[in-house]
This record gives structure tokens, C-alpha cells and sequence, in this order.
């Protein structure tokens, strides 16, 4: 006799993530049926805060790449070596990204107690993330679960749900960082925005109120090849009005419509009669 086998359960939840390459959007089904897009945390963080250091990072980027290609660059026509100048920045960026996804997901991996083939060139990353994992005592709750706040209109992604028993009592929220120069305090937004949304998709993904998880806590934990750091991170009415105050900004600068109108038609100077 034919063994039936059960159908997988169909979300019913208002809310979905869509991947689409290497990028995804958030939307939210409303009450007459229709989709809003929502707004991504990072990208709330990434136009509403300005961030100068990445002028600076730029340059120097582009600068570090001409001098370390400068013979190649030469062989090259003008207007060919002028684009590769202008686009080396983006590869540093792609592969720095690219890295850390790759450490991101086999550190989740490794929270569910799985066994990794790791790349020797992220191997120190990965170890790092053990290690972090095994001297905190980690206890995984939920990873890579995706929220949103049905009313601020926001959506994201948080790497990692845990409780520690150097920490009894605490239900930590907490996101893996991998880039070179540590963590920025706007981290402390990204992760007050996670906890302070209304709702996250469980395994299932059926909708859940976040308030059910009994968050503590947040912590950003910077994972480097040589080791790793622990920082615990603000979440505040201080830190959610901040985050309210760059997706103001944020959302402003992207309405073309309304930022069109910031700017008045141009002034003609009286003519005396």
C-alpha cells in the first residue's frame, strides 16, 4: 500500500519575503487584498544615516586598486580604464558582502548543530563563530527569521534568537557582523528595529507576535578570522525614535514627488519700474 505523504502547510500569513537574486524585497498583504512594499531595516539605516566614512573608504579603495593595478591599467584604452576605476570599489564591496553571507550561513549551519565543509579562505571566520557559540554557552532559539511591524511599515531579517547560561533569564536577540573595521553604533538601530517589530514568521511561516519571544536583549557579535567580540547594544525608546527619525529621512529622500517639491520654481529679481 502506497505511503501518502503529508502536503507541506501553506502559509496564511499576510507577510512574505521575496528573493530575487542576490537581493530581496518585503511585502505585506493589506486588508482589501492588495501588497504594500515595505521598507528594509538595513536600507532605512543605509539612506537615512548619513555615513562619511564611506566617502573616505571610496576614495582610498579606488586609489589602493590603480596602485596595485597600475600596469594593467595602463594597457588599457582611457575610457576603458576610467570604468574599471570607477566600478573597483563595488568588487571590493561584493566580495566583502559575498564573504559574509557565506560565513553567515554556515555559522547557522553550525547553530543547528550540522556538520560544515568549510572554504580555507573563511575557515578563522567560521572558527570564530564556534568558538563564540561554545564559550558563551549558546542555546539556539530561532535563526535567520524574518519580521515586520505592521504599522511603521518595515520589514528584516535577524541572523540569531538564543538564550546563554552565562546569561540566565535573558532571550537574546543577536546579529553576526563580519566587516573589517568593527561595529558601528547604528548596529544598535538595525537591532532595536528587529525587536520592537510586531510580528516574525516561525519555521512554519506562520505569522507571530514578536512580544511572544520575550526579548531581553540585543547583541552584535563581530566575527573576525583571528577571534570575536561581544557587544551588548542599546534597545530604547531612545534607540526605536532614532530609527523612526532615519526612516523619516530615508523615506523622505526616496519620494521623488515629495522631494521635488522642496525646491521652488526659479526666482526672477524684481525690475524696478
Amino acid at each position: 500500500m502506497a505511503t501518502k505523504t503529508a502536503p507541506k502547510p501553506t502559509s496564511t500569513s499576510r507577510f512574505r519575503k521575496r528573493k530575487y537574486g542576490k537581493n530581496h524585497a518585503y511585502y505585506l498583504r493589506q486588508a482589501d487584498g492588495s501588497e504594500v512594499k515595505l521598507d528594509g531595516v538595513t536600507t532605512i539605516l543605509s539612506n537615512g544615516i548619513p555615513k562619511p566614512a564611506l566617502v573616505y573608504w571610496a576614495a582610498n579603495a579606488t586609489s589602493d586598486y590603480a596602485t596595485d593595478h597600475w600596469d594593467e591599467l595602463a594597457e588599457l584604452p582611457l575610457s576603458k580604464r576610467n570604468e574599471t576605476l570607477r566600478k573597483s570599489r563595488y568588487a571590493i564591496s561584493d566580495e566583502a558582502k559575498a564573504r559574509g553571507t557565506e560565513v553567515h550561513d554556515l555559522a547557522e549551519r553550525i547553530a543547528h548543530g550540522e556538520e560544515v565543509e568549510v572554504p580555507t579562505e573563511i575557515r578563522g571566520h567560521v572558527e570564530s563563530a564556534v568558538k563564540f557559540l561554545d564559550e558563551f554557552e549558546v542555546e539556539v532559539i530561532l535563526t535567520e527569521t524574518s519580521v515586520f511591524h505592521d504599522r511603521a511599515l518595515y520589514g528584516g531579517t535577524f541572523d540569531l534568537l538564543l538564550r546563554s547560561k552565562l546569561f540566565p533569564g535573558r532571550v537574546i536577540l543577536a546579529d553576526w557582523k563580519t566587516n573589517r573595521t568593527g561595529i558601528y553604533p547604528e548596529t544598535a538601530l538595525q537591532l532595536t528595529a528587529y525587536a520592537k517589530a510586531t510580528h516574525y514568521l516561525d519555521a512554519e511561516k506562520r505569522e507571530q507576535l514578536i512580544s511572544q519571544l520575550g526579548i531581553t536583549d540585543t547583541w552584535a557579535v563581530w566575527i573576525r578570522s583571528d577571534g570575536y567580540e561581544v557587544y551588548d547594544m542599546e534597545c530604547s525608546d531612545d534607540t526605536w525614535a532614532a530609527f523612526a527619525h532615519a526612516a523619516g529621512v530615508a523615506r523622505s529622500i526616496s519620494d521623488k514627488e515629495v522631494a521635488e517639491t522642496w525646491k521652488s520654481a526659479p526666482l526672477r529679481p524684481r525690475v524696478a519700474a
